[in-house]
């Protein structure tokens, strides 16, 4: 029996989505493994002050900007986003590998970081593409988009608890190199099942396109997410110290934590991108920011493990919101500028990370990690503030 076009398009479209879903997943476990123990890492294995630590995600954030806003410029602009995300997964391997056996900090701090700078990149290009696969498929981009999205969250369920147990279980090393073969097995995927989804050379002036339209409220936006991104980097620099030094928890709570949160989160997308259309986008950040606001009260005045644990529910609504809506906002305020505006949505967090670096270190270290959530309550007031100027699309 012979198979029309008509029957095998679908079949194939299916199985470029479902290849999609396996890299987001990926991507997020690369991550996952890395990000919520280096506070950890940098206090007992490079033996390095809170500021110190602090510094270090600042600096990180920094490189970070700096090499997706030129990455951005170029997918953009030419050549071909599916090998470009190849190549950030073989420079995130060889970050691993370097974090997996050197204990120098500045060597870490400007090789390292500029390396998995380039790794952490991928997710990014991966949800432009994404889009692009989308628009020209004719699906929901908002759905796709959540349902991508919600994947990370599921890859940040298992990530962080199982990053703590590699690194307490069996040493950094252990943990550095799982991450490696994530990025590995990630390329393979891109490469054999992606779309290449080529575009034609054009002249472009900058590294990145500014806003074709909307500029004023793709500043706010920025603005607002750069502020609940930087309180999410505070909580997460901060969080597993003050459970093990302030707190004398478990430190396996601190990683359970992270995965409640990750795992409540993926709910909270789905559900926010089946009413992006119905409610609309600022509508459902405005709830985000509400749950933030509860979340870090609540930080600053429960101090016991199932307490702690429920509260993650208040944390999931506001990263969850924030992490299904946010991109798809910015990809509205910029139409035709996917990789532009997606890039910009990325680099929210990475100022928030510039931001909480500089503060987390230097309050923990000259008050405590406890006074380090009264910044972030301060960071949710005004971001609730610029989010009643913007307007809804």
């Amino acid at each position: 029996m012979q198979i029309s076009p008509a029957d095998a398009a679908p079949r194939s479209v299916d199985f470029t989505s479902a290849a999609f879903l396996i890299v987001a997943f990926l991507t997020g476990i690369a991550g996952a493994l890395q990000t919520p123990t280096l506070s950890l890492f940098l206090t007992n294995e490079v033996h390095v002050r809170p500021a110190m630590v602090g510094f270090f995600f600042t600096g990180s954030a920094v490189i970070g900007i700096v090499v997706s806003q030129f990455l951005a410029g170029r997918s953009d602009r030419k050549g071909s986003r599916k090998n470009l995300i190849v190549f950030c997964c073989l420079l995130g391997v060889l970050a691993c590998v370097l974090f997996a056996w050197n204990r120098n900090y500045f060597i870490l701090l400007f090789i390292g970081v500029f390396l998995s700078s380039f790794g952490s990149t991928a997710n990014p290009q991966m949800f432009a593409l994404a889009r692009e696969h989308a628009d020209q498929t004719g699906r929901e981009a908002v759905m796709f988009s959540s349902i991508l999205r919600a994947q990370v969250s599921l890859a940040w369920v298992i990530g962080p608890p199982l990053a703590y147990a590699l690194a307490m279980g069996f040493g950094f090393t252990v943990m550095y190199l799982s991450a490696a073969v994530a990025f590995i097995v990630c390329g393979v995927m891109v490469w054999l099942f992606l779309p290449a989804m080529r575009k034609e050379p054009r002249l472009a002036s900058g590294v990145v396109e500014a806003p074709r339209t909307n500029r004023r409220d793709a500043l706010l936006l920025f603005t607002i997410c750069t502020l609940m991104w930087g309180t999410n980097s505070l909580y997460i620099i901060n969080m597993p110290l003050f459970i093990i030094e302030e707190l004398h928890l478990p430190e396996k709570l601190a990683g359970v934590m992270m995965g409640t949160a990750a795992g409540l989160e993926i709910p909270t997308m789905l559900i926010a991108g089946y009413y992006a259309r119905r409610f609309g986008k600022r509508f459902l950040m405005r709830i985000a920011v509400v749950g933030g606001l509860l979340f870090y009260i609540g930080m600053l005045t429960v101090h016991t493990p199932a307490l702690l644990l429920a509260f993650q529910l208040l944390n999931a609504i506001y990263i969850g919101i924030l992490a299904g809506i946010g991109m798809l906002y910015f990809q509205d305020l910029m139409p035709g500028q996917a990789g532009a505006a997606t890039t910009l949505y990325t680099n929210t967090t990475r100022v928030g990370w510039i931001i909480a670096g500089s503060m987390a270190g230097v309050v923990a270290e000259i008050w405590s990690y406890h006074a380090v959530f009264w910044i972030a309550l301060v960071m949710v007031l005004l971001a609730a503030v610029c989010l009643a100027r913007i307007k809804d699309v």
